[in-house]
C-alpha cells in the first residue's frame, strides 16, 4: 500500500536493526507490552515472524512503514483480522524521530481505508493506555470513536493502567 509520502509493505530481514532501535526507546515502549531494550536477535525473530504473516488471513499481520523516498523503516502497523473476516484490530508504533509529522496518521488512515473500503470489513477497533494522549488523538483524527474507558483494567509494567477503547464502523467512515 502507498500514500503520498509512505509505503506500507511486508517486513524484510534488513528491517531488524531499525525495529530494535525504535522499540528499545523507553518512551516508545512505555505504553506497549514489551520491555526495552529490544535486542537485535529478538528483533530478527520478530521480523521473521512478521514477514511470514498473511495480510488477508485471521490473526496479526505487521506492516513495515517507510518513506517513499527513503528505504529505512520509520514504524509499523499491526492488523489483527478476526476469524470471521468482518472485523480487525489495529495497533501502531513509530520511531520518535518520525513522530509529530503526520506519518502515523497518514499510515493508519491508509490501513483503515484499505480494510473498510477495499476489503469490506464491517468494523475496526483499537485500544490504548489512557495516558497515551497522542495515540488517542491520532485514532480520533482518523475517525475512530471512543467507545469505552476501562479503569485499572490492565496490569502492565508493575502498575494497573486504564485502557481507552475505540471503534470505527465502515458505515461511518469518511476518508
Amino acid at each position: 500500500m502507498e500514500t503520498a509520502r509512505l509505503v506500507l509493505r511486508r517486513f524484510g530481514p534488513h528491517d531488524a536493526p531499525a525495529l530494535a532501535a525504535y522499540r528499545s526507546d523507553p518512551e516508545v515502549s512505555r505504553y506497549q507490552s514489551w520491555e526495552a531494550p529490544v535486542p537485535l536477535a529478538t528483533a530478527e525473530r520478530l521480523v521473521a515472524g512478521f514477514a511470514a504473516g498473511d495480510p488477508r488471513g485471521p490473526g496479526w499481520f505487521q506492516y513495515a512503514v517507510q518513506l517513499r523516498d527513503a528505504p529505512g523503516l520509520i514504524g509499523d502497523i499491526g492488523v489483527r483480522r478476526a476469524e470471521d473476516g468482518r472485523q480487525a484490530e489495529l495497533g501502531f508504533t513509530f520511531d520518535p524521530a518520525f513522530q509529530g509529522r503526520g506519518y502515523a496518521t497518514e499510515a493508519v488512515t491508509r490501513v483503515a481505508r484499505s480494510l473498510l473500503l477495499e476489503d469490506g470489513l464491517h468494523r475496526l477497533s483499537a485500544d490504548c493506555d489512557s495516558r497515551n494522549v497522542r495515540s488517542a488523538h491520532l485514532l480520533e483524527r482518523v475517525g475512530f470513536r471512543r467507545e469505552g474507558h476501562l479503569r485499572q483494567s490492565t496490569w502492565m509494567k508493575g502498575e494497573w493502567t486504564d485502557d481507552l477503547l475505540y471503534g470505527l464502523l465502515a458505515s461511518e467512515y469518511r476518508p
